[in-house]
């Protein structure tokens, strides 16, 4: 390996000095700079592994170079060498608050400046190895993790399609909900880690289906009073399902299936909240869902249009649903065109993620 080693001093016989020392180094090559703003603007702009400055130069002495030069995050580790006098302790103090690494009084001994001038170049080599380390580590726990959480979102998708079997709902109606639910999260500026576990977690938003026994899931017609209230405990078995695990997602996931049926007014179920005591991804996957079910044809009901649907949604507003959430989603309305169309249920829909 060579070492580029750049040095600046206004004096020219220390120039030819320390390059000479530099080149029986043997293992570096150096780059000189009699002005010192020649040298910091090289400096600004090139990678090096040790920087040795002189203190006493005209128009930027050695402190200022140091402190423009540390005041560039790319360059606070780069090893520097500082030539000072043997009188200048506060000078030295200075550096040291500045950033320098290290330092030589004048006149420099040959051996010492070879042997501090290599020790720096060692010690930045092993930082410089260290930090590639810890880089290269930080990029393979980034892949680990990225696996993991692509294994869990298959997961998650398999268990959310596991209602599907006993429920004529499809899988391209769970994929559609959950864009719809990203959309309307990212237009009302939930962070970018909420949106991305919302899209996640809203198709486990009807897991608890699998517990309801087939007589009633399967009716094809309106659902007696008794049968409703057996239907409604969908909502607590998919929060029975899924609370409890270490999953954020999952975590989620119960959260949403318990309160997605909830309604703004406090008349839905199972708990009878209002408002905003409703968590905000259970009010944002009731407009998703509840717009995909009306415009979506099941073996029971025939598809709503889009105008009767979003009429009905938009009537909805302040008793069913969260106003906000409502206005969200239709200010999205080509966002909600664009999923509807990706999405189809004809067995082409693409995968969630």
């Amino acid at each position: 390996m060579t070492y580029q080693v750049l040095i600046v001093d206004d004096a020219e016989i220390n120039l030819v000095l320390f390059q000479a020392l530099v080149k029986r180094m043997g293992n570096s090559e150096s780059i000189t700079f009699a002005d010192a703003l020649q040298g910091l603007a090289w400096a600004k702009e090139h990678d090096f592994d040790l920087l040795i400055v002189d203190y006493m130069m005209p128009g930027l002495d050695g402190i200022e170079f140091i402190t423009q030069l540390r005041a560039m995050p790319e360059k606070q580790n780069s090893p520097i060498l500082m030539i000072t006098a043997n009188d200048q302790k506060q000078i030295r103090y200075r550096a040291l608050d500045v950033g320098a690494s290290d330092f030589l009084t004048k006149p420099v001994d040959k051996v010492e400046f070879m042997a501090r001038a290599n020790n720096m170049l060692q010690l930045g080599a092993s930082r410089k190895a260290l930090a590639d380390r810890a880089a290269w580590l930080a990029e393979e726990v980034k892949k680990a993790t990225a696996e993991i959480v692509r294994r869990e979102r298959e997961t998650v998708i398999r268990l959310s399609k596991a209602a599907e079997y006993r429920d004529p709902e499809t899988g391209a109606h769970i994929l559609r909900m959950a864009h719809y639910s990203e959309l309307i999260a990212r237009t009302l500026d939930l962070p970018k880690a909420d949106q991305e576990l919302l899209l996640e977690a809203a198709p486990m938003h009807d897991i608890g289906k699998v517990g309801i026994a087939d007589n009633i899931l399967l009716k094809p017609g309106r659902l007696t009073p008794e049968e409703f209230e057996v239907m409604k405990q969908h909502a607590i078995f998919g929060y029975e399902i899924l609370q409890g695990s270490l999953s954020k997602t999952l975590q989620a996931g119960a959260e949403i299936a318990r309160d997605h049926h909830e309604k703004f007014d406090g008349s839905g179920y199972p708990s009878g909240l209002v408002g905003h005591h409703i968590p905000i991804f259970s009010r944002i996957v009731a407009v998703a869902d509840v717009f995909d079910a009306l415009t979506s044809e099941r073996p029971y009901k025939k598809a709503w249009t889009l105008e009767r649907a979003s009429e009905h949604i938009k009537a909805s507003s302040g008793t069913h649903f969260d106003p906000l959430c409502v206005d969200a989603f239709f200010s999205k309305w080509e966002g909600v065109m664009e999923i509807r169309q990706r999405y189809q249920d004809d067995g082409h829909a693409q995968g969630a993620t």
